[in-house]
């Protein structure tokens, strides 16, 4: 099959032919349809997450049909549309797994970073770990709700019952965030980067209340804020923004340092927070919920040999919405 590996970080992808995997009796075979692409995955590129598998498959948003299956799966048939997230693996009895934390599970696989992931033509993935598409979605469309969508639902669910909400950069998991924000009756103020008129532009089509510079402060106190950007700084900026009692969410998986700040910004029980991949149970209720809003992706579409366009596109903040690899 044809896949982009990375062979080493700090290098672009190739091109290369290699070995379909085999499912072991727990997996399923998936021939790809289409793979999102994630800033994420640009930090395993750039080596900011480290120690990943080489040569590596990148890709933990993947939309494909099963083409077969281990003798112990028993959740899905071959021909079933199934997506793959970016938890690719649990070990079950650890302390987090047990108490129902199994995303910070201490043995925790993940796909496209400790397992091949979806910059290919087929993969292999654990059933368990495996989630039904809605029916409703085609495939490109479907494929950021597997991670920008995932983990931004997350990251969501952490700001409790805020009522104004700022979202510090407008990407992939904005996009879809906002769509759920005003679902939810909630008012979104969005940030990007200074000068990106066209993103503040693109946050306001879809709802946004406000859209401004990142350096900016807001034309009002938000409740919470939910930081996309893996940039430190904008961490204190957000903590100016938010009431006391405010929680600031970083969403990222990386993020840059996070410069000294005065305490009186923290003061008034302000919170700042992490969020950390996902767990199965948050994907499940996601893909339910996202079909009644319903949610609406905007994709820029790229072919299997493109990937490493993609990536630069993304890095440059080029991508308004989601940015996906076509698998034919």
């Amino acid at each position: 099959m044809r896949a982009m590996i990375l062979q080493k970080p700090g290098f672009e992808l190739s091109m290369s032919d290699v070995p379909m995997p085999k499912p072991n009796s727990k997996q399923v075979l998936i021939r790809i349809r289409a793979c999102g692409v994630c800033r994420t995955d640009l930090h395993i590129v750039d080596g900011e997450l480290v120690n990943p598998k080489l040569p590596l498959i990148l890709g933990h948003q993947i939309v494909g049909i099963v083409e077969e299956v281990g003798k112990e799966v028993s959740q899905f048939q071959i021909g079933d549309r199934v997506g793959v997230p970016w938890l690719g693996h649990t070990c079950n009895c650890c302390r987090y797994c047990r108490a129902h934390q199994e995303n910070l599970c201490d043995y925790a696989q993940f796909t496209g970073y400790q397992i091949d992931g979806g910059y290919a033509e087929y993969t292999v993935a654990d059933e368990r770990f495996c989630f039904t598409i809605p029916a409703n979605y085609p495939d490109l469309q479907a494929a950021p709700l597997l991670c920008a969508g995932l983990i931004g639902y997350r990251a969501l669910r952490m700001t409790g019952d805020a009522q104004n909400l700022g979202f510090y950069g407008f990407g992939a998991a904005a996009h879809i965030l906002v769509q759920v924000a005003r679902y939810q009756k909630k008012e979104v103020y969005a940030f990007t980067r200074p000068g990106d008129d066209s993103g503040q532009k693109f946050a306001r089509e879809l709802g946004a209340v406000w859209a401004g510079s990142s350096d900016e402060l807001p034309p009002q106190k938000l409740d919470a804020a939910i930081i996309f950007a893996p940039a430190g700084h904008l961490v204190p900026a957000a903590l100016k923004a938010v009431v006391k009692g405010g929680v600031v969410v970083c969403a990222g998986i990386h993020m840059s340092d996070i410069p000294s700040f005065p305490y009186d910004i923290l003061w008034g029980e302000r919170m700042v927070r992490s969020v950390a991949n996902l767990t199965r149970q948050d994907g499940e209720e996601f893909l339910t919920l996202a079909p009644k809003i319903p949610i609406t992706i905007q994709v820029q579409s790229f072919p299997l040999s493109a990937a490493n366009e993609a990536l630069e596109a993304l890095r440059n903040g080029k991508i308004n919405g989601a940015a996906v690899l076509v698998i034919d």
